[in-house]
Order: structure tokens, then C-alpha cells, then sequence
């Protein structure tokens, strides 16, 4: 039975296929939704590499805000379906995070969406997909976007 699903999204289409997956999942197995979305951190891009510390907090905050939205768009949609769902900003390297978070909140089931990459580009891009279903210690489901 799952019981805990994870979806964790970058607010792409290839998430919101996985989420639609995530829903149907925790519906049908009357469990909870979370919601995550890891933000990547800040690094300095101009410059000296100097950041003012005002600049910068405002540039976190700015970008935690537009997550929230995000999420709490994704959170109406599974309210809307019947499924008990929260959601979590958290930073830094998004693998590590995600599996971090599993563990912690021991989910049952992970939903989520794939690029499609191949070849070159997942050469040097590589793949969170990939990186999750490797380390994480619970079932990973992985919905190809469109």
C-alpha cells in the first residue's frame, strides 16, 4: 500500500505528467501527496563573484516565492482530486535532496518526470531521473514527458 508519495517536480511538462501519475497513485492508495521542488543554489554569475549579502537574500526569497506559487498550483490539483497533499521548497543539489527527503519522510513511492535526453545531451547533462532512481532506497516510478 502506498501510503506516502513523492512527486518531486522542476515545473516542467515532463513533471506535470508525473504528477498527474503521482495523484492517480496516492488516490488509489488512499495515501498523502508531497510535493518537492529543490532550487538549485545561488551562485554568483558577474563580477568579482561578489554578491552583497541584501542581493542576495533578496534573490532567494525572490525565487522561494515563485516556487511556492508553483507548488501551491500543484497542491490545488491534487486537493481538487480528493488526495491529502503538502509541499516543501527545499536547496541545493537535487538528487542528494530528493533521496534525502525520501529517506527522512520514508516515502513509499516516488513519481517523477524524465527529459527524454539521450545520447550527447544526457552525456553532458546527465539525468536527476537516473541519479534518484540509483541511490534512492524505495520504488521510483519515472513518467516520460511529452
Amino acid at each position: 500500500m502506498m501510503r506516502r508519495v513523492l512527486h518531486p517536480t522542476d515545473f516542467s511538462s515532463a513533471s506535470d505528467a508525473a504528477l498527474r501519475k503521482a495523484i492517480e497513485m496516492a488516490r488509489a492508495g488512499r495515501g498523502a501527496l508531497l510535493l518537492l521542488h529543490v532550487m538549485n543554489p545561488i551562485v554568483p554569475v558577474a563580477g568579482e563573484g561578489y554578491i552583497p549579502p541584501k542581493v542576495y537574500d533578496d534573490i532567494a526569497a525572490s525565487t522561494r516565492a515563485w516556487a511556492q506559487k508553483q507548488l501551491n498550483r500543484r497542491l490545488a490539483r491534487a486537493r481538487t482530486a480528493g488526495v491529502r497533499a503538502t509541499a516543501y521548497v527545499l536547496e541545493g543539489v537535487a538528487h542528494d535532496r530528493i533521496v534525502q527527503f525520501a529517506r527522512s519522510k520514508r516515502v513509499d513511492l516516488l513519481v517523477m518526470g524524465t527529459h527524454g535526453r539521450s545520447g550527447i545531451k544526457k552525456l553532458l547533462l546527465g539525468s536527476v531521473a537516473g541519479r534518484v532512481v540509483g541511490a534512492a532506497t524505495c520504488p521510483v516510478l519515472t513518467v516520460r514527458g511529452r
